[in-house]
């Protein structure tokens, strides 16, 4: 059969993928081989025989000829994936779905089924789910399934998927044929069946009834034991079991020697054992119906090959059986809803709002510890370790729900799915917020960099791209982390970036005032009214300008009299107190004035304090529920207030939509891509299909030709138009590195000569003038894929920086805000005098480029540079593109 082209190293198949279900037990899915012909045939004669008429228009005859054009599916001609779930009698099949392509390439049949006891769990919909995805990476665009007019089950699979569905009846039989895109409105459908899943397979994680610690010795000082001790002194609102070999009771508990000995359900289990006996207990708690597993060992992936091999039969074991695992190699996890301390942590952080998420549990140790020195309080604290299942996202899932939680605190090492955490975090920060520390770096990419966009997008720009889209708040220490945290946990967004400074000490306030310009806020002049109300209260020689210098002789009542009148101003969105302990007033006197100031204020704005007390922060000041968040000093004041004002201003954008472009032709993109990487792995474009490439997707560029020698060039000059520019058609080098570039050129005489110089073949184009030089382009990522780039253009593209980063898919909001920020937004607006550029034509461009990233992996490195920037519109002078072989892997996780 002749199919279409699909651009080179789209996508390769992987084995199997794990899907989560309506009820949060998860399914694994793999395609059925030849081994599989039995238990697949037993799979349909188990089905009812309402069930197989449904499936089968009637009544086949049940043997190996009925399965045999499931087995071993090619992905191009025909696509299978099996459903299999483990129990007492082994692996047995409960779902199937298969795919057939028609004569037409771009049309395949579907059908499906599921066992009649696993029916209603949503197992089909993520089967067509799965199905579609794989089709579509052959180049497979619609699916079409011929269902009986009384099977609404199937119906309603195909509706609840969210495709956009067309039928006709004919003889009793629906045709349904719908498109199987990913669109906007599917993604909504699948990331809410996602939510509603990941939170039902959280529960026993953050809401056990009982616990069981596998591997609890009675030993002082043992790992087991002593997390085991930490449920007990925690208060544990449920059940909690010891298990150990000999049997031994724990602290006074009575011990089993196996989970299969506890005689009541266990929700949760917790394992503490040596790496070499982990599946062992893993599976016997499996088998025992636990649904959640925490995996405290270490000697996992963090060890090496034998290591990642035994982390991944774990996870295929919890698979398996539908759960779900926190870990392994991790520090555990408390909840404070049933009061569940499951860490062998050395104490535990009091119960408050903040959801912590830490794959470090030696910094998830750090913050517990300056939790309580900070009146911070945990709604849950979870160490993901080595985060084999549960993840970062899976954690967002829950907080969002989760109305014990109102800010979310993490660490993270590395990314499993930054797309998806972009999408997650995007929509759970606009009710909660979100502050994250990132350690580490992130390479673009093996090869050093080659374009200009490529140089300067840097290890961090993709984090910092996508933490800026997402809303996230990105702390740079530990520090950092704990003083915004405890902004946010107490304090409301300010309504703008003005502060109000009160001190008792002239110079300390000049430092809060520095450090406050430097993170973009502002100290307003305050009103006239303020000003008078302050004189009347404080002595003649203090400052009631901003900084509000009340001197050294400043009472605790000072403090508390001062701070409702600057907070009443409204130039103030914010206000920072200040305070050196005196003679005449002490750190504890003025922390509760302080507190209490703020209270009677109405706590509408946010309110930092920052008492210089060698004992560290007053009582008043850390205690759960104070007015004011205190800070150590004026600089960590500042700069936490600078990220929740950033944050405030994040909230107010508009949430964005990702436009639908049209003129875009990506069949012929893709030619050009399989047609470049026919002979190479890794290859620059040459100059014309460099051009395809881009006009398949829109851009604009300016006119050309290829030029073979002086006469030609010649000649293409006098049709386009004297002045000309002369480039060398080398396929990706920096021509004027290479001496490659003649500009301006005015007649015949001048492009003979620069032909001659530069050596043919060239390029011939027509010389544009005016317009600000601007630099877009694309770079691939490994990790968080397709990031487009703006900034300043032209040969200083590098020297002056500043281009900013945005990852992919751009929305609305995300491509003005890439166009109009940073120094190329000076330059897009017009400066110093120049004409304003066309901002609407610049924000197409980028568009374009954000979708030819995601719509061509194997598009490495993209340079439009530069991108002339006129009042009426933008055009593209010079393009550079580099493609490699992509070797997609599917991911096993689905959501």
């Amino acid at each position: 059969m002749q199919t279409t082209p699909h651009y080179a190293g789209a996508m390769a198949v992987t084995d199997h993928a794990d899907v989560i279900l309506r009820d949060g037990r998860t399914l694994r899915l793999r395609p059925p081989a030849q081994s599989d012909a039995d238990a697949l045939l037993a799979f349909f004669r188990g089905l009812s025989e309402r069930s197989r008429y449904l499936r089968f228009h009637g009544f086949p005859v049940l043997d190996a000829h009925l399965v045999q054009s499931l087995l071993e599916p090619d992905w191009r001609e025909r696509g299978a994936l099996l459903g299999t779930l483990v129990d007492d009698e082994g692996e047995r099949v409960v779902a199937v779905a298969n795919y057939v392509r028609l004569r037409d390439p771009r049309l395949a049949e579907s059908a499906f089924a599921v066992a009649d006891e696993h029916q209603g769990r949503g197992i089909g919909t993520r089967l067509l789910e799965q199905l579609a995805e794989r089709a579509a990476a052959v180049g497979i665009d619609r699916f079409v399934a011929e269902v009986l007019a009384d099977n609404r089950a199937m119906l309603g699979v195909f509706e609840a998927a969210g495709f956009e569905l067309t039928r006709e009846l004919e003889g009793g039989e629906l045709e349904v044929e719908f498109p199987i895109a990913a669109t906007e409105d599917y993604r909504v459908h699948v990331e809410a069946r996602d939510h509603e899943a990941v939170v039902a397979s959280l529960r026993p994680f953050f809401e056990p009834r009982s616990v069981a610690v596998i591997g609890a010795s009675k030993r002082r000082g043992s790992i087991g034991g002593e997390l085991f001790r930490n449920v007990l002194a925690g208060d544990f609102a449920g059940a909690a079991y010891p298990v150990n070999r000999s049997g031994e009771p724990v602290a006074g508990v009575r011990a089993y020697r196996t989970i299969e000995e506890i005689p009541d359900p266990v929700d949760l289990a917790v394992i503490t054992l040596p790496a070499a006996a982990v599946l062992d207990a893993a599976e016997a708690a499996l088998r025992n119906a636990v649904r959640a597993l925490v995996v405290i060992s270490a000697g996992f992936a963090e060890v090496g090959s034998e290591g990642v091999e035994r982390q991944e039969r774990l996870l295929a074991l919890v698979r398996s059986h539908g759960a779900r695992l926190i870990g392994p190699n991790c520090l555990g996890i408390a909840a404070s809803g049933p009061s569940l301390n499951a860490t062998f942590a050395a104490r535990s952080a009091p119960a408050g709002n903040i959801g912590f998420s830490s794959q470090s549990g030696a910094l998830g140790l750090a913050l517990l510890e300056a939790a309580e020195s900070r009146g911070l309080g945990l709604s849950a604290f979870v160490s993901i370790g080595n985060k084999a299942d549960v993840s970062t996202n899976d954690l967002l899932e829950w907080w969002e729900e989760d109305a014990a939680t109102e800010v979310v605190l993490m660490y993270v090492e590395s990314f499993g799915n930054p797309r998806r955490f972009g999408r997650l975090a995007r929509r759970v920060a606009r009710t909660k917020p979100i502050l994250a520390l990132k350690s580490g770096t992130t390479a673009t990419g093996q090869r050093a960099a080659s374009s200009h966009t490529a140089a300067l997008a840097g290890s961090e720009a993709a984090v910092d791209a996508l933490f800026h889209q997402a809303g996230v708040i990105r702390a740079a220490s530990l520090e950092e982390l704990v003083d915004v945290a405890a902004l946010l946990s107490h304090q409301p967004e300010p309504k703008g970036r003005r502060v109000a400074v009160v001190t008792n000490a002239g110079g300390l306030g000049i430092l809060c005032a520095d450090a406050c310009e430097a993170e973009g806020l502002v100290l307003p002049e305050l009103t006239e009214e303020t000003r008078a109300r302050l004189a009347e209260l404080l002595a003649d020689e203090a400052s009631v300008a901003n900084p509000v210098d009340m001197l050294g002789g400043a009472t605790a009542g000072a403090y508390a009299q001062a701070l409702p009148i600057v907070l009443a101003d409204p130039q103030v969105d914010a206000a920072i107190v200040l305070f050196v302990p005196t003679v005449t007033a002490t750190a504890d006197a003025v922390a509760v004035a302080i507190d209490e100031a703020a209270r009677a204020a109405g706590r509408e704005k946010p309110v930092l304090a920052v008492v210089l007390e060698a004992a560290g922060i007053p009582a008043a000041l850390r205690r759960e529920g104070a007015s004011a968040a205190a800070f150590h000093y004026p600089e960590s004041a500042a700069r936490a207030l600078g990220r929740l004002a950033q944050r405030a201003e994040w909230l107010r954008r508009p949430f964005g939509a990702v436009p639908a472009l049209d003129g875009v032709d990506r069949e012929r993109a893709e030619r050009v891509v399989e047609r470049a990487l026919a002979h190479a792995e890794d290859v620059w474009l040459t100059p014309a299909d460099t051009r395809e490439l881009l006009l398949a997707y829109g851009l604009p560029l300016v006119p050309e030709a290829v030029a073979g020698s002086a006469d030609e060039a010649v000649a293409a000059a006098e049709e386009l138009g004297f002045p000309v520019v002369v480039k060398t058609a080398a396929a990706g080098v920096h021509k004027s590195d290479v001496g490659g570039l003649a500009l301006d050129l005015p007649d015949a005489d001048a492009v003979r000569e620069a032909v001659e110089r530069i050596g043919a073949p060239v390029i011939v184009q027509p010389m544009i003038g005016g317009g600000a030089e601007l630099l877009a382009g694309l770079v691939q990522d490994p990790v968080f894929g397709p990031l487009v780039a703006f900034g300043p253009g032209g040969v200083f593209a590098e020297l002056i920086g500043d281009a900013t980063f945005r990852t992919a898919p751009l929305t609305d909001v995300d491509a003005e805000e890439l166009v109009t920020g940073g120094k190329a937004g000076r330059l897009v607006r017009g400066f110093r005098g120049a004409p304003a550029a066309h901002v609407g034509a610049l924000v197409d461009l980028v568009h374009r480029l954000a979708q030819l990233g995601e719509d061509l992996p194997a598009v490495a490195e993209l340079d439009l540079n530069p991108v002339l920037a006129l009042p009426d519109r933008c055009v593209a002078v010079d393009a550079r593109v580099r493609v490699r072989r992509v070797d997609a892997r599917r991911r096993e996780k689905s959501w």
